[in-house]
């Protein structure tokens, strides 16, 4: 791939420029933000299925699951408000963190947040591997998610601005390849630590400063893009790092147009302000909707509790670990998927199979679930069953790893033009954090009082983003990230919105 040449269209003609080896390594080293994340969201729900954990930081919720065997409902045996606050805390604190960050990025570059990310969140997985007390615990916590929210505002726009635009798509996947590489790491990690005597979910926890060391020493050698050191006046090192990226000294076209696009941002008062403006509209409902109905397929009822959900649908504690591995596995492999056709078959075509997907399966999961448990919570399910239901959620995890995990950070990263991009990003990871912490908060409490209803609830939610996808998501395969706004002036419903002096030409 590396060295292989290809012509992209922009706005004043044709970009010239290879595939170069350098921008490949900077954009997979700067993707290794994605491990923070993954990591987290999969090292949660194992610890708390840890009896261990359970009775230093949460006894009532270690009792509670050991009385359902005296005819406790299935459905409710993990319900507890501070079992939920430890694992939505990060995702919080990732919300408030992410409006700072937006300034950061734009004041001091992409590479600068994503340092700060990597440190602060270093500092968080230390704290909670020594943990004493539920404060400390959930302090760390809320490091953790001061990091991701940097990293998570940062690492997409950076990898967007990198990528040549028919790269874009595969290399900014990364980011969501390396978050399902960290899950599966954490899948793994538990499933060895759950058999230590004592501290195993020490060791789960304080691991996550691998990741964090990984992506802060990496990105000390990564160079900013030419977008950000356009935006911040340094003009001849943002034309010798395009050239260097592109492999060719013919950078003019693009160069210009980078310079143009950061001469109109510079006549933005306040992005923040700007944003909400009328033509602006298309990238504001993307901001807010993609993120929002990312979080509403229900996929963090997988990723956070796994081992939680399987131990309430019977499997033993060794068993639940190791379905969470097993769909750890599914979520990686089913994420090539998407590096190797979102460029080829575009987004919206693997949003809609993808959406399509998980809808059979949430309706079947809910089905299967209420056969057995019924409204009051009393059942078993036998192991061919279980064995059928671990099967369907592998098929909806494989259907969202190929399309509403990576186009959820993709789409919205590229649509923004550079006066609001910052602004725009921002937006997309706090709506994103927001219902994060949200499902995390109350995901336990739900199932607790919708019981097997609540996966027909996510799967309404399937259907609708779908219908939204299919008519108001406009195809940006292949277009230069400078030039999208004309997407938006062709599209049969936005291009009320969006003026033609908008698109540059």
């Amino acid at each position: 791939m590396a060295g292989g040449g290809f012509v992209s269209s922009g706005g004043n003609g044709d970009y010239e420029g290879k595939v170069t080896g350098f921008v490949i390594m900077t954009c997979m080293v700067a993707a290794t933000g994605g491990l923070l994340f993954g990591y987290d969201i999969g090292i949660s729900g194992g610890v708390t299925s840890m009896d261990e954990f359970l009775l230093k930081f949460f006894p009532n919720v270690y009792h509670k699951e050991k009385s359902v065997k005296n005819g406790e409902s299935q459905y409710c045996k993990f319900s507890d408000h501070l079992l939920q606050l430890f694992t939505s805390s990060l995702y919080l604190a990732a919300l408030v963190s992410s409006f700072v960050a937006s300034i950061t990025t734009k004041a001091l570059g992409r590479k600068i947040s994503m340092l700060i990310g990597g440190l602060i969140f270093l500092i968080g997985a230390i704290l909670n591997g020594v943990a004493m007390n539920l404060g400390v615990l959930i302090l760390g916590r809320l490091l953790l998610g001061v990091g991701i929210g940097y990293a998570n505002q940062s690492v997409p726009v950076y990898l967007s601005e990198m990528a040549p635009a028919k790269l874009r798509g595969a290399l900014n996947v990364c980011f969501q390849m390396a978050v399902t590489i960290g899950i599966l790491i954490a899948n793994l990690v538990n499933y060895g630590t759950a058999t230590m005597k004592k501290n195993g979910w020490r060791v789960s926890l304080v691991l996550a400063a691998v990741p964090a060391i990984i992506m802060t020493v990496g990105t000390v050698f990564l160079p900013d893009t030419p977008n950000s050191l356009i935006d911040r006046g340094q003009k001849e090192q943002a034309k010798a790092m395009l050239q260097k990226i592109r492999g060719t000294s013919n950078v003019d076209n693009e160069f210009e147009d980078l310079v143009i696009a950061s001469d109109m941002s510079k006549q933005v008062a306040s992005p923040w302000g700007n944003i909400m403006q009328r033509r602006y509209r298309p990238q504001l409902t993307v901001a807010i909707l993609i993120p929002f109905f990312q979080q509403l397929t229900g996929i963090n009822v997988i990723n956070f509790y796994a081992p939680v959900l399987f131990k309430t649908l019977g499997f033993g504690d060794g068993a639940a670990l190791m379905t969470a591995v097993i769909t750890g596995v599914v979520n990686v492999v089913a994420t090539l998927v998407a590096i190797f056709t979102v460029d080829k078959f575009g987004r919206r075509g693997l949003f809609l199979v993808g959406g399509t997907l998980m809808l059979v399966c949430q309706i079947a999961v809910g089905s299967l679930i209420g056969s057995v448990f019924g409204l009051d919570g009393h059942g078993q399910f036998s192991k061919v069953l279980g064995d059928v239901t671990l099967a369907i959620i592998c098929v909806y995890v494989a259907a969202f790893a190929w399309s509403w995990g990576p186009l959820g950070w993709l789409v919205p990263s590229e649509v923004f033009p550079l006066e609001i991009r910052s602004a725009g990003q921002s937006i997309n990871v706090s709506v994103n954090m927001f219902f994060t912490f949200v499902i995390g908060q109350l995901f336990l409490t739900m199932l607790c009082g919708m019981k097997f209803g609540l996966f027909f609830f996510f799967g309404g939610f399937v259907f609708i983003m779908t219908l939204y996808v299919f008519f108001f998501l406009p195809e940006t395969k292949g277009v230069h990230i400078e030039e999208i706004t004309k997407i938006w002036r062709s599209h049969w419903f936005w291009k009320n919105y969006v003026p033609a002096e908008e698109t540059r030409v």
